[in-house]
């Protein structure tokens, strides 16, 4: 018989060392964040004219990329609108009933699966996502809907028990997951799903269920599926020759209760969705967000959601990448899913709500030393793909900060803080040019109107002419907005992991 034996132990130095090298992964985003963030005034501070010279460039230079990077967003969220509005025309499940080519397999083989993750969620916001997906057109027979609530949670049984009795007559299968929070885990969405996934995949493989049949949706609680959505995954990912290493990935917009929601609110959810629409027009950007689709096999072999993290998508994201390779990738889904804006029970519990959703979506900036810790650890996947999509992930939360401070005070700082640069030539004339350049870059918002009045449902009915015309010069107000709900979140998401104050899971409030 074989003796295993047992690992050496680790000394307190060694051990020590690894805690030290681990903090400082944590610590480097944010510390780079504010290093940058400050740049503008501690280089012409330390380096004098000429440092502020060099700031001075470094600014036109960025403010040109801005102009350039606007128009890519503006051609970039108009094609996937356009995509968009070409299948939501079509019929998907005519399609897959239609005789597929030798190399796919049947379309209507696939069942599909939504999770959906409850805790304080009112009946009504689960019953109009449920309905949606009963309402799908696809199959009854082929649809199957998991809802998790906590072992705890008995207003949310109650909420599960009504659901079940009207909707359950019109799904193959309707399962309540309770979860009992295991000791260890980071209470939140992506515990919930390691939970709920597990237990799915024991469960539906005692009834005989193929896991690589079945389709599994993380659908978070007030996100409705598109009516095609389920048919069109299944038309896809029977023609997918790497369909077993897949994430298809729908367009996200905020859009169930967009009239009901404060100014502020109604901006960033419009910005939150049109970049998502950006992002689908970069495969190579791609990556897993909020509501998401694959196969149940593929949940099993990644190794299922971490218990011990904030972001579930994009943390899932990285344990695939890792786990598959160059094999694996994220598909567009050129459907939308929409989903709500943050309501609460008052206006500036609204506000708050929006301001920890979108810190919450910044703590992805936790994703920097996991892959970091992993980077090199992993020299079957080739090393420019490692590095591209690393520094994708890096850049993307960096420049959610810097770029938007830099183009609006960049320009000012150096000559604030050097009375010498401000009277040369350069000095003089950096404000206008690049005010110039700013207000290029501005314009574009414009555009982003447009494709949102495109995409947006009608207006109540009750609202008075002014309000339904004035409601569009509401957009104008992004830039300040934007600084105060969307920079301001990220940048205390980066300080809290660079100072170790680790963010807790909040639920965000559903009236």
């Amino acid at each position: 018989m074989a003796v295993i034996e047992a690992p050496p132990p680790v000394s307190a130095w060694e051990l020590a060392m690894r805690q030290f090298g681990a903090r400082l992964f944590e610590a480097a985003p944010g510390l780079v964040t504010w290093v940058l963030l400050g740049a503008p005034a501690w280089i012409p501070i330390i380096f004098h004219s000429s440092g502020a010279v060099f700031v001075a460039v470094v600014v036109l230079l960025f403010d040109t990329y801005w102009v350039v990077r606007a128009v890519s967003v503006v051609t970039g969220v108009y094609g996937t609108m356009l995509r968009m509005r070409r299948d939501m025309r079509k019929d998907w499940l005519a399609l897959c009933r239609e005789q597929a080519p030798a190399t796919a397999v049947d379309p209507l083989r696939y069942y599909h699966l939504s999770v959906v993750p409850t805790y304080t969620e009112p009946y009504h916001v689960l019953e109009r996502t449920v309905q949606a997906i009963v309402d799908s057109n696809y199959p009854d027979e082929l649809k199957l809907v998991g809802i998790i609530t906590r072992e705890t949670d008995k207003p949310g049984w109650e909420n599960v028990a009504r659901l079940k009795e009207k909707f359950g007559n019109r799904l193959r299968g309707f399962y309540h997951i309770k979860d009992p929070l295991e000791p260890g885990i980071v209470i939140g969405k992506s515990a919930a799903m390691n939970w709920g996934g597990r237990w799915m995949v024991r469960v539906l493989t005692d009834e005989g269920f193929d896991l690589s049949k079945v389709l599994i949706t993380d659908l978070d609680s007030d996100y409705r599926v598109h009516p095609q959505y389920f048919a069109w995954i299944s038309w896809h990912h029977a023609r997918e020759a790497l369909r077993d290493y897949l994430i298809w990935q729908p367009v996200p917009l905020f859009h169930n209760n967009i009239w009901q929601v404060p100014l502020a609110v109604r901006i960033m959810s419009a910005s939150t969705s049109q970049w998502q629409m950006f992002l689908h027009s970069r495969p190579h950007r791609l990556v897993a967000f909020s509501s998401y689709t694959c196969s149940l096999d593929f949940v099993h072999k990644v190794g299922y959601w971490d218990k011990d993290v904030i972001p579930e998508d994009s943390r899932f994201y990285w344990k695939a990448f890792f786990t598959f390779g160059k094999l694996f990738s994220v598909k567009s889904v050129w459907l939308p899913i929409y989903g709500d804006s943050p309501q609460a029970r008052d206006y500036a519990a609204t506000h708050v709500s929006q301001y920890n959703q979108i810190k919450r979506w910044a703590w992805g900036i936790t994703d920097v030393p996991y892959v970091l810790a992993r980077f090199f650890k992993h020299p079957e996947i080739p090393l420019w793909l490692r590095f591209r999509r690393f520094m994708n992930l890096f850049l993307n939360h960096l420049n959610w900060i810097f770029l938007p401070v830099l183009l609006l005070f960049g320009a000012s700082v150096p000559i604030w803080v050097s009375t010498d640069f401000s009277l040369t030539d350069l000095g003089q004339t950096l404000w206008g040019i690049s005010g110039v350049l700013l207000g290029v870059t501005l314009s574009t918002v414009l555009f982003f109107l447009y494709f949102e009045i495109r995409m947006l449902p009608p207006k109540p009915v009750s609202w008075p002419f002014w309000k339904k015309g004035g409601i569009y010069l509401e957009y104008l107000l992004y830039p300040i907005v934007g600084l105060v709900m969307s920079v301001l979140p990220a940048l205390e998401a980066h300080t809290r992991l660079l100072l170790g104050r680790y963010l807790e899971y909040r639920v965000t409030e559903k009236v």
